[in-house]
């Protein structure tokens, strides 16, 4: 059960998410506030794992109310404002609703929370089958089985899938090795990552893998010989 509280200056908006929130499974809403310091308080003496917060009210902006809080949960952002979302989508929010939202669309939204929840409180177990990548102005959910490679394109990476588009999310080669199993993907180039498993062959410094032919780098044949030839 996720532990929540809600910051609005607005009560009829937090008698809105209150109401959601009772009609909602896996979320408990312990408080609201429409005065931020009152707010700050509570999570200074209190842990939580949710807030929703609204981004313009007239005291203080609503992610710079998340950054001075330390951000050490989860933020849905709440506004009336479209030109916030990728204000609030650059401090790692889960979700940005836009008002007025509707039952279904804040479900969908304490949905994505509960699944990023459960996924860091087994981030690094081996129980893991997927992983969260900010992308499009949201958290998308991944399954590593869907991944076929991943292409480095400078700051940006392109995350090809077996079905639809691929993902292009803003992160480094390095930082999305970090989230997946050491076992299972293996860098073969500068630009490419690939799930070890699907590799289907290796000639002439490249491989072949789901139809596709890929580079092997230089400075990453010895390493991904080695595992190849097992």
């Amino acid at each position: 059960m996720i532990k929540a509280i809600a910051l609005d200056d607005e009560p009829p908006a937090l008698s809105i998410i209150d109401n959601f929130c009772r009609r909602t499974e896996g979320i408990e809403l312990q408080k609201t506030f429409t005065a931020p310091g009152e707010a700050l308080a509570y999570l200074k003496k209190f842990p939580i794992d949710l807030l929703f917060l609204d981004i313009q009210m007239p005291s203080v902006n609503g992610i710079d109310f998340y950054k001075a809080a330390g951000s050490d949960f989860m933020a849905i952002f709440t506004t009336a404002f479209t030109e916030y979302a990728v204000e609030g989508f650059n401090v790692s929010a889960i979700d940005y609703l836009l008002k007025p939202f509707t039952l279904a669309r804040f479900q969908q939204a304490v949905e994505r929370a509960n699944e990023y929840y459960q996924y860091k409180r087994q981030s690094g177990t081996e129980t893991s089958q997927y992983i969260f990548i900010r992308a499009d102005y949201s958290l998308l959910k991944i399954a590593l089985d869907d991944i076929i490679y991943i292409e480095g394109l400078d700051d940006y990476l392109k995350i090809h899938l077996n079905a639809g588009a691929p993902v292009v999310a803003r992160m480094t080669m390095k930082s999305i090795l970090e989230k997946l199993p050491a076992r299972d993907f293996l860098r073969i180039h500068r630009s490419y990552i690939v799930p070890f498993k699907k590799v289907a062959g290796y000639r002439n410094k490249s491989i072949s893998i789901a139809g596709f032919e890929l580079p092997v780098g230089s400075s990453y044949e010895e390493q991904f010989l080695k595992r190849f030839n097992k």
